[in-house]
């Protein structure tokens, strides 16, 4: 991994601080500014964003924050192509040049090819998209080439096997997912192993799901060092995976990112018996939690009634570990009417499936959105 960052943490793009909550690409500048300077300060390199991320605003709040703020060779920046923009090979390049002038970066560190899952795998193949990506590299426009995954370790290891040229791949693994039968964490994270490839590690909170747990399950983590925070013990876990050689974090607040800079700074990997706690814990976790959303909201950019899916879910997963045959009625009553003031109702949705065609996490959303309809608006 000649071509790693000297230091784990990666910044991703995704979920930056906003003015508007209600508007994803209404980013707080002078906060991500901030954010970005303390990053670079501590020695952290690693930037990621996306054509899409933060309602297609992210490459562009990475040129202000990052590109025209810092010199080039002093960062490294990663971007990314998904099949849902291209239709044409000249799509390819169209998005590609547009990206060069959103992030004014010249070129890029990374490139990865989005979220390749067996639905989208034909398109990628369809328009020769893997050589597309290694051309951009012999052309310097690209110093690495990899692919981001969804899918099972079989299909990783077919592409992985296809594609030898390929340099890393961008994994979802966390100990909640490490034996999941849907984002299969540990088997893709072996494939990779067996390929020799390094990782690049996405969702190690699962989109904050780690960073607040149930009582019972922080009770455990606080007994054990009360100076950690729980979502440390998230990061620290796949960042103690031996071939992993950037763990990403989309930070959206200074806390947060000085939380994560404070324990990765001068990384310790895990020991065997707090590896094991991460799993006493993720047994809790799991047997609480209703709907496995981690908010990256790709579901959200096409839905056609505008309905805030992971929002909706987030309250519906507080409220299913609430006991509510004790209590009830929650405070997410009142936030879910909030919510639907703006956005559209759960039992608004017309089951165009869209949302579920986009899902990372293969979620039969519209079967959920059904259960939250009947919580919240019976």
């Amino acid at each position: 991994m000649d071509f790693a960052p000297k230091k784990k943490l990666g910044f991703g793009l995704m979920r930056l601080p906003q003015n508007d909550p209600s508007n994803p690409a209404d980013i707080d500048m002078d906060h991500l500014k901030k954010m970005v300077d303390t990053f670079m300060e501590n020695g952290f390199t690693y930037f990621d964003t996306a054509w899409m991320y933060n309602a297609f605003a992210s490459e562009s709040a990475a040129k202000e924050a990052l590109v025209d703020r810092y010199d080039r060779e002093s960062f490294t920046l990663a971007t990314k192509l998904h099949s849902g923009f291209f239709n044409s090979m000249e799509d390819r390049d169209k998005v590609f040049n547009e990206q060069l002038q959103k992030t004014g970066a010249g070129y890029f560190d990374y490139y990865l090819l989005h979220g390749i899952e067996s639905a989208s795998l034909p398109k990628y193949e369809e328009f020769d998209v893997f050589n597309w990506v290694l051309a951009k590299k012999e052309q310097g426009l690209v110093k690495h080439a990899g692919f981001s995954f969804h899918d099972t370790a079989e299909l990783l290891d077919e592409i992985l096997t296809k594609h030898p040229q390929m340099e890393f791949v961008q994994l979802q693994i966390n100990y909640l997912d490490w034996e999941s039968q849907w984002v299969q964490s540990r088997a893709c994270y072996e494939v990779a192993r067996k390929h020799d490839i390094p990782v690049i590690v996405m969702e190690p909170v699962k989109g904050g799901t780690l960073a607040k747990i149930p009582e019972e399950a922080e009770k455990l983590f606080k007994d054990y060092d009360a100076s950690m925070s729980v979502p440390s013990w998230a990061i620290r876990f796949v960042a103690s995976l031996p071939g992993v050689m950037v763990v990403l974090s989309g930070m959206s607040s200074l806390a947060q990112l000085e939380d994560n800079v404070s324990y990765m700074k001068d990384f310790t990997p895990l020991t065997e018996e707090e590896k094991q706690l991460c799993f006493k814990v993720a047994d809790i976790i799991n047997a609480q939690t209703a709907i496995p959303c981690t908010s990256c909201h790709y579901c959200t950019e096409g839905c056609p009634i505008n309905i805030c899916i992971p929002e909706y879910f987030s309250i519906y997963n507080e409220d299913m570990r609430e006991h509510l045959e004790e209590k009830g009625w929650t405070v997410n009553f009142t936030n879910y009417e909030i919510l639907a003031n703006k956005f559209g109702k759960a039992s608004a949705c017309i089951e165009c499936g869209q949302c579920e065609g986009v899902c990372p996490q293969h979620l039969t959303i519209i079967d959920y959105l059904k259960d939250v309809s009947a919580h919240y608006e019976h």
